[in-house]
């Protein structure tokens, strides 16, 4: 089931998801930017972009997995800022990260996990955010990682703090055994820590 904005509030409330730095305003009648969603959250890009170096030799084998160390030893980071933001060009990938921390704790009463969905203005510019791996695992905590990819034929401007991605939570039926991927906890686009 999905939450609904005043079930996001009541989760938030309880400690069943916690989401820091908190989204504001919390209601629509607080600003025009509410990042409540009727039955979603928006989340922020970071000021963090992350892409694979350029120029190189390499070859990618999927069964090797591990990417985090893959990514990390091939890549390159960028800051951005409202004065330089960075230009995403047709074609290009990069990866981006949330500028907020999400948890999903494995609690008795109400364990919730999340899908990461892009956001419909910006699909009909040509950018697809955080596609094909949707989903956020009860007992996640971390900052989320975006794949950002343009598809459209110009260039996109990233800025830091723009609501990037929104959050749709849903309820999980009984508590999860622990079992954590390669990017709990991640603090840095690329799931490096």
């Amino acid at each position: 089931m999905i939450l609904s904005n005043t079930a996001i509030h009541e989760a938030l409330a309880n400690g069943s998801l916690v989401i820091e730095p908190r989204p504001m305003p919390r209601d629509p009648s607080e600003g025009d930017n509410c990042p409540y969603k009727t039955t979603s959250i928006d989340l922020r890009l970071s000021s963090e972009i992350s892409y694979f170096d350029e120029g190189l030799s390499l070859s990618i084998n999927l069964r090797d997995g591990g990417f985090a160390k893959l990514f990390g030893n091939n890549s390159a980071q960028r800051t951005i800022t409202e004065e330089q933001p960075f230009s995403l060009k047709p074609g290009k990938l990069v990866l981006g990260r949330t500028l907020e921390q999400v948890t999903f704790p494995l609690i008795n009463g109400q364990c919730l996990a999340a899908r990461v969905e892009g956001k419909s203005s910006y699909a009909r510019c040509g950018l697809l955010v955080h596609f094909t791996a949707p989903t956020i695992h009860a007992g996640f905590s971390g900052t989320i990682t975006l794949e950002l990819i343009n598809l459209g034929p110009y260039e996109i401007m990233l800025y830091p703090k723009t609501p990037i991605c929104q959050l749709i939570i849903e309820t999980v039926a009984g508590i999860p055994v622990r079992n954590d991927g390669q990017f709990q906890g991640q603090s840095q686009a690329g799931g490096n820590t």
